[in-house]
């Protein structure tokens, strides 16, 4: 059996959840790179990242957030996803909230935090969740483009038994050249899994959290005795 995950990961990763005798094939079918713009003052702003990538590049342009919550301007930070709250605790910042994903980010700021303004570090293709539903409730909401992704739409001759997608993007770089026929599904989250709908009619095994572990849970749960 073998499977196609369409971004790097650690072989060594791969062989402890999944064993040695599954085949695997890690391919890129996105890149991403910062763009580097001034730092400005973030004061009176809650601050959103709904990526790794968003919150790399943001620390790159050499932002200082203001986490001291006894100071009358600090800055609360809402995150997506688990993987996005480990990035922030690398540069020493924590969460004041963490959600699974930016539907329920969306519907817990209408429901909690409608006189907050916020500011959104992310890449030129996210999903436009947070900035159609925000101002529609009058919320002070601005999307700071800051890193850029780019579908490399590559063309994967290789036949697979299932294959593993990560964002709505690799959906769309992937599909751009191959078939998603043939295959079982693997979705990292119902955003992704969202896409993949608009290429397939096929069952989609879609991860309840935005984590590895939860994919590789459903990979085994799935194939069963076959790894």
């Amino acid at each position: 059996m073998k499977i196609l995950f369409t971004k790097n990961i650690d072989h060594n990763i791969i062989s402890k959840e999944l064993g040695e005798d599954i085949g695997v094939d890690c391919i890129e079918v996105i890149k991403t790179q910062p763009i580097m713009i001034s730092p400005f003052e973030l004061k009176n702003y809650s601050l959103i990242f709904t990526s790794v990538n968003g919150v790399n590049a943001f620390f790159k342009n050499r932002f200082k957030p203001n986490e001291d919550f006894t100071a009358k301007n600090y800055n609360k930070i809402y995150c997506v996803g688990e993987k996005t709250k480990r990035a922030l605790r690398k540069h020493g910042f924590g969460t004041f909230k963490v959600l699974k994903n930016a539907e329920t980010l969306s519907r817990f700021i209408i429901g909690n935090c409608q006189h907050e303004q916020f500011l959104h570090f992310c890449g030129n293709l996210a999903i436009n969740v947070l900035d159609k539903d925000l101002p529609l409730q009058n919320i002070s909401y601005k999307k700071i483009t800051i890193y850029n992704t780019e579908e490399i739409n590559p063309l994967i001759p290789e036949k697979y038994h299932a294959a593993v997608f990560f964002s709505p993007s690799g959906v769309r770089s992937f599909a751009r050249r191959n078939s998603l026929e043939g295959m079982k599904l693997f979705s990292i989250g119902e955003t992704t899994s969202g896409e993949l709908r608009n290429y397939t009619q096929k069952a989609i095994f879609t991860s309840e959290e935005n984590t590895l572990t939860s994919i590789f849970e459903l990979i085994r749960k799935e194939f069963g005795n076959r790894i």
